[in-house]
């Protein structure tokens, strides 16, 4: 009998996987595959963290197959090359994925789609990752929504009425008997990276808004890698989410707002939402660039941030904003250089949303914080981190003579910001 194929990408669970349940509806037995992207991965570290966690999380996968009789099969490459190699060897009736909204990624199932086709073998594409497209949550007049109060609202209404439910891995998975071996993380040209991605927890919701910004609590879910790779199924965390958590929920959508963005305004990956903020003449200081990336700009409040980020791959939310605002307003570099650094860094890296965030801390973004807003991060800290638990942890050296001093001046800095910005608006 035909195989049909299964490809694994950022969906990395069996339990309420879309594109998985209905490959085992299929009536043919399903061959489960995962593509280690060498395009992708060539511009990450050895030891990169979300590399690892990719490979714990299908280590997981296979292991649970194999109780079933079958196995996950590894491969690694050009995906596009990948699938001639398959369909050259193996008899595929059906081909069944998740939907990805990234550009490259809408690109490369462009083309593996117009190769299956070639060949008479149907792409199967489901809806996992999100609760609502692109198309799903629009205007009265068929526009996307560019603000975010407006798209949560209608998100809201539209989720209330049809609040989708998760799908249960079956008992008896029609799964094609398999053993393929599980490669050694080291046959991709990688090493296990020594920061570990920890397990998300909702009970923090329902606190959320009370602790959610303070960097010194423990009070993050951890979730969105999770989201990011899929090893939890959006469905599943909204099921599991009490009405009343709608600061949390907010948070939720926001993702999916900066997914909409994107699929409508695919320009954005580079360029500015706002067009007029085109004129904005950035310093682009390499040397205060890389203090900043260091964490060494003599305001600790950021300096903590970064060396969270340098030694885990995470950054608190607040903290985020305040080293986005920083690096922009205070030091006048462009945003897609913070954008770029925390994509190499962040364990939940997402375009989406990094873009998203990065072009709101600029004000050049679809729903961004005005130009004329500007983080104090003397203020942040008092009102955040007053009794400086988060700055001992990250920068033991605050107080002391060997701590850095201000690599500008925040009164200076914030009046530089506003005239280069008043005079780099196109009109």
């Amino acid at each position: 009998m035909k195989t049909a194929i299964f490809w694994f990408r950022r969906d990395l669970r069996l339990e309420d996987n879309k594109g998985l349940h209905a490959a085992l509806l299929s009536g043919k037995p399903v061959q489960t595959i995962f593509i280690f992207d060498r395009q992708i991965l060539e511009e990450l570290p050895e030891d990169d963290a979300r590399v690892t966690f990719i490979y714990q999380s299908l280590q997981a996968i296979h292991q649970n197959l194999l109780s079933f009789g079958s196995s996950i099969r590894i491969l690694h490459g050009d995906p596009l090359k990948v699938w001639e190699r398959i369909l050259a060897t193996e008899d595929v009736a059906e081909v069944f994925i998740n939907r990805d909204y990234e550009p490259y990624a809408v690109e490369r199932d462009r083309q593996i789609e117009i190769l299956l086709k070639k060949q008479g073998i149907a792409l199967r594409s489901y809806k996992d990752q999100v609760i609502f497209e692109k198309d799903e949550v629009l205007k009265n007049d068929g526009t996307p929504y560019t603000v975010f109060t407006p798209y949560k609202r209608r998100w809201i209404e539209a989720m209330i009425h049809n609040k989708p439910s998760p799908l249960d891995f079956p008992s008896s998975p029609s799964l094609k008997p398999s053993s393929h071996p599980f490669p050694e993380l080291g046959e991709i040209g990688f090493q296990h990276s020594e920061i570990q991605i920890p397990p998300y927890d909702l009970t923090i919701a329902q606190d959320y808004e009370s602790t959610r910004n303070f960097p010194a609590l423990d009070a993050t879910s951890h979730l969105s890698p999770h989201l990011r790779f899929g090893t939890v199924g959006i469905r599943s965390v909204l099921n599991r989410l009490k009405t009343e958590n709608e600061v949390f929920l907010s948070e939720l959508i926001w993702r999916e707002f900066f997914m909409q963005i994107l699929s409508h305004f695919p320009r954005v990956v580079d360029q500015n939402f706002r067009r007029k903020y085109d004129g904005i003449q950035w310093r682009n200081n390499e040397m205060e660039f890389s203090m900043w990336c260091e964490g060494l700009t003599g305001y600790p409040l950021v300096d903590a941030g970064m060396r969270q980020l340098n030694s885990t791959g995470f950054m608190h939310n607040r903290v985020r904003m305040v080293c986005a605002s920083f690096l922009c307003k205070h030091l006048l570099v462009d945003w897609r250089w913070g954008e770029a650094y925390f994509a190499l860094k962040l364990n939940d890296y997402e375009l989406s949303s990094n873009n998203g965030n990065w072009q709101w801390a600029a004000g050049t973004g679809c729903d961004a914080a005005p130009y004329f807003r500007i983080f104090n991060p003397h203020e942040q800290l008092k009102k955040f981190d007053k009794d400086l638990k988060y700055i001992q942890q990250w920068v033991p050296e605050y107080g002391s003579p060997g701590y850095n001093q201000y690599i500008v001046d925040h009164t200076y800095a914030r009046t530089r910001a506003l005239e280069t910005y008043k005079s780099g608006i196109k009109r």
